[in-house]
């Protein structure tokens, strides 16, 4: 302050506050799992009838102030699912979550306030791991070495910390949000899908693959944010620059390898399609399921994508693509919801639960096998 005016505030009696430092910004908490992991990939191989939760986009419209209050519906309803099946012959063993954990996870607030508290409550009255594959709004949908990029996949790693394999691990792609397990007969690879173009994740993936023990895991499962095929607004007419790298660069690697089951969100809906393709083996089935009812704003139908150029690249393989199961026109025809997951053996089978009072079934019936009759 200039002489003349500290001569005259000390006139006039008025105060003189200091310049007070810039408050630093809040740094995310790493989500405390309590104990709660799954045993070390040798001590499951026995296991061979278990059940997992899949679900995704959390996000909540008063993220960074307040809990998502329609998570913590699916949370309850999560919960009340593993203690009941808890005594019986599924129980369930993990569960995955295809990403939009929170708004903006540049936000360290909306994780610390919103999000993580409900996986804590999750991991410890469920008791079971918890896997998060990012989504756009996770890390955003940015290219690998774009600054923006940045803040987001830092501060989702650090609130991940105690839950991905750490780097250096096996199992996990050091530096990425891209990692896998295993349970039982089961093999689970959760990408990156904002980043589908990069090399070292996809070279990474095929060396997983490549390198897996198929006698043991009978069923491999992808994990991803963007879904291959979808008829939400994210779908339809639109294919997103993710969508279409998925098409051309993983699922003729996930065929390689005879996939059994792609878990996606981004759109939040519901929605099941089969494909189907043949190779020097047989004829064999891959289910790609939709389930992004985590708790985000709803959507709705928007209209079936053109699949011509799709099918044109798979046409040495005969692949043929079923929309099993469409979302509804309105809110009201897709509530909030997750699935189960049952492992029987070399069999699957999916039950979609609903969040609400009104019954949610999609196939007409409340379990479906993820098989042809003849398979």
């Amino acid at each position: 302050m200039r002489p003349l005016m500290l001569a005259c505030a000390v006139a006039t009696g008025l105060a003189l506050a200091a310049p007070s430092a810039q408050q630093a910004p809040e740094p995310p908490r790493p989500i405390d799992p309590g104990g709660v992991a799954l045993p070390p990939e040798a001590e499951s191989e026995a296991q061979t009838r278990f059940s997992f939760i899949a679900y995704g986009d959390t996000r909540g419209q008063a993220d960074g102030s307040a809990l998502q209050i329609d998570h913590g519906k699916v949370v309850d309803a999560m919960i009340a699912t593993i203690k009941a099946r808890a005594s019986g012959p599924f129980p369930v063993r993990f569960i995955v979550q295809s990403g939009d954990g929170v708004t903006a996870g540049s936000n360290a607030a909306q994780w610390n306030v919103s999000y993580t508290p409900l996986v804590e409550r999750l991991l410890g009255e469920g008791g079971v791991p918890y896997f998060l594959a990012v989504g756009n709004h996770d890390v955003t949908a940015r290219p690998i070495d774009d600054p923006q990029r940045q803040p987001g996949l830092r501060n989702t790693l650090a609130v991940m910390s105690k839950i991905y394999p750490p780097d250096g691990s096996p199992r996990r792609l050091d530096g990425y949000p891209t990692f896998a397990f295993g349970y039982g007969n089961v093999f689970v690879l959760c990408l990156d899908s904002n980043i589908a173009v990069d090399r070292p994740q996809l070279e990474w993936v095929d060396r997983q693959l490549d390198g897996l023990d198929r006698a043991r895991y009978r069923h491999v499962i992808a994990v991803v944010h963007h879904p291959v095929l979808s008829s939400g607004p994210h779908g339809g007419p639109i294919v997103e620059s993710q969508t279409a790298t998925l098409r051309q660069l993983y699922m003729p690697l996930f065929r390689r390898h005879h996939l059994r089951l792609v878990i996606a969100g981004h759109d939040h809906l519901f929605e099941h399609w089969v494909e189907r393709y043949t190779d020097a083996t047989g004829r064999h089935r891959l289910d790609e399921v939709v389930t992004g009812g985590g708790g985000a704003p709803i959507y709705t139908y928007r209209g079936e994508p053109d699949l011509a150029d799709y099918l044109s690249a798979g046409a040495a393989q005969q692949v043929s693509v079923e929309h099993l199961v469409k979302p509804g026109p309105t809110v009201d025809d897709n509530p909030h919801h997750f699935v189960v997951v049952q492992v029987d053996g070399d069999s699957l089978s999916l039950e979609v639960v609903g969040i609400g009072p009104a019954p949610f079934l999609p196939y007409g019936r409340h379990v479906i096998e993820l098989a042809d009759p003849s398979q």
